[in-house]
């Protein structure tokens, strides 16, 4: 049973929305279909969809069961295996690589390739995680077009000791990304939640959410101050973070960030996010207790031949960026 309170910006919204986005993961169809079931109660009584809770009221939700995995193995996907042994696998995920089934990404997912390997097997279903069935052993995840490290349960042991380990925000999550921008070194605390205008979109600029916070440092101030290799530590770990507390927060977002970012003027960025193609974001560090054998892991990943490309750009002298600046008044990009 999942219990949540009415808050004062929630007040007289509609309860399928409301419960919607308080499971980031569950579809408002599902929501409907457990409200009309009686799954889901304010104030100890059953109610509709349209109906619209009060400040300080609880929502009490009893999710209905999960359907059947239908996700099938495919050998055909590429990813490169950092760490294996029976209970878990960190894997180095390129971008571009969905990393489990779901609403537009079928197949062809990470989760497929982990099937098709010898001794990955379906974990455990985990009554918690409402869409657990779609993904297997998945504990934590990256973007898609996010490249980097992952880790990977085999069994529900490693499952459960690597999620507590991430509750307890004691897992070491550090990305690399280059910015448009400099922004301050230092932590950013807010809350977080569904943007308010796109469902897809999530937001640090709401009134009230779950925590989130970002630990930032500046590697490198590249391209006179109008970019910069920066390094960003997760202390929690929701969807988006670090895209959207960057972009929204010291008004510095990653670059080549289609949904977050701005498409730059500079022609120096220009050929930089040409180069790298999809956001420059990569999960550089991953370091954790293995949850069966208690040994401390500690991986890093290598920059892809994409992010190097785009940094090496954004770190030419200033005669190359005085250079580009001239062939880009001459020839002005269409």
């Amino acid at each position: 049973m999942l219990r949540f309170v009415v808050g004062p910006a929630q007040a007289h919204q509609r309860l399928d929305k409301l419960v919607t986005e308080w499971l980031e993961d569950t579809s408002r169809s599902s929501v409907q279909r457990w409200i009309e079931e009686g799954r889901v109660t304010v104030g100890g009584r059953r109610c509709r969809a349209k109906d619209t809770p009060q400040e300080g009221e609880v929502v009490e939700v009893r999710p209905g069961p999960a359907p059947t995995s239908t996700a099938e193995p495919d050998a055909s996907v590429v990813f490169a295996v950092v760490y294996e042994d029976e209970h878990l696998i960190v894997v180095d995920k390129p971008a571009g690589l969905v990393v489990h089934p779901a609403r537009g990404h079928r197949s062809r997912t990470l989760v497929n390739g982990l099937l098709a390997r010898p001794g990955f097997r379906r974990a455990p279903s985990d009554p918690r995680d409402l869409q657990g069935h779609t993904r297997p052993g998945i504990v934590h995840r990256l973007d898609r077009d996010t490249s980097g490290l992952l880790v990977v349960a085999k069994d529900e042991v490693a499952r459960e000791g690597l999620k507590a380990q991430l509750s307890a925000r004691s897992v070491e999550r550090e990305y690399t990304a280059l910015t448009i921008g400099v922004p301050p070194a230092g932590a950013i605390r807010t809350a977080y939640g569904r943007h308010p205008q796109a469902r897809v979109k999530f937001s640090s600029l709401v009134r009230e959410g779950r925590a989130a916070v970002t630990h930032v440092s500046v590697q490198a101030v590249l391209a006179e101050g109008r970019a910069a290799h920066v390094s960003c530590r997760l202390e929690t770990g929701r969807t988006h973070q670090i895209r959207v507390h960057l972009a929204e927060q010291p008004h510095t977002p990653i670059l080549a960030d289609r949904v977050y970012g701005r498409a730059p003027s500079d022609p120096w960025l220009v050929e930089a996010a040409g180069r790298i193609g999809r956001q420059a974001l990569h999960a550089r560090t991953l370091g954790f207790v293995h949850p069966v054998t208690r040994q401390p892991l500690r991986f890093s990943a290598p920059l892809p031949d994409d992010f190097a490309r785009a940094l090496e750009c954004l770190s030419r002298g200033s005669d190359s960026l005085r250079a580009i600046g001239e062939q880009g008044r001459k020839a002005p990009a269409q």
